[in-house]
């Protein structure tokens, strides 16, 4: 856009400005570049805010996806966006995050693997790297506490079942849900998947802690282990 051409948000029509818009109809007609001109607040000289904003989701292919896992670094690179712009998007996006999981883990009673994509799903659907958890129930299946056990490529020597059962000792769960994802998007599991969760399995049976289930997460969909009866 050619400096001329350039407007900013104080210069658009008042019924057009993505704060008084959302003051006046709510913020579902508010577009994401609208959403995240107002985290933004101001432009530069050459560019307003919504334009700012709509440079940022079109960094990459994949969108409002990209602000997800995007650090204040990442984002401090951007023309216009300073590590105290940077520092409000990373932290309007983790309320987000924080907000989708917040009430649904409150004393949430297990019944089945949807249970468990519905709490996780948003968190773990974006992540770069693979996560294994263990989510640790009482005797009425309520999540007592969610434990971070490995990052990186699952594989028998991250995952050790003392690793995963000493935190449930302590906090003395009556059951195990084990769950990791898969940055592919595809949660079909791997043969390392399989032979970790037959693993412990075994040792679980030992401690006289049951691991009910397996979950994989991928981007939007999700597997259990028990349903495909490896469990």
């Amino acid at each position: 856009m050619a400096k001329d051409d350039y407007i900013s948000i104080k210069e658009m029509a008042e019924s057009e400005r993505p704060r008084e818009k959302l003051i006046k109809f709510g913020v579902s007609v508010l577009s994401n570049a609208e959403l995240l001109a107002i985290l933004i607040r101001t432009g530069t000289k050459e560019t307003s805010a919504i334009e700012l904003a709509q440079k940022i989701l079109s960094i990459s292919h994949s969108g409002l996806r990209y602000l997800a896992d995007c650090t204040i670094e990442e984002l401090s690179e951007i023309k216009g966006i300073a590590k105290v712009k940077a520092c409000q998007i990373v932290a309007a996006i983790e309320l987000g995050k924080r907000l989708a999981m917040s009430n649904s883990k409150a004393k949430l009673n297990i019944r089945s693997s949807r249970d468990v994509a519905n709490v996780f799903m948003e968190e773990m659907r974006y992540y770069k790297k693979e996560y294994f958890k263990s989510i640790l129930l009482n005797t009425k299946n309520e999540i007592i506490i969610t434990e971070n056990i490995s990052i990186g490529s699952l594989n028998s020597s991250l995952v050790h079942p003392r690793e995963v059962f000493v935190s449930a000792i302590r906090k003395s769960a009556s059951s195990i849900i084990l769950i990791h994802n898969h940055p592919s998007g595809n949660p079909d599991p791997s043969n390392e998947d399989i032979k970790i969760t037959k693993r412990l399995i075994e040792a679980g049976k030992i401690i006289g802690i049951e691991i009910l289930d397996h979950i994989i997460i991928g981007d939007g969909n999700y597997l259990s282990l028990k349903e495909i009866s490896i469990i």
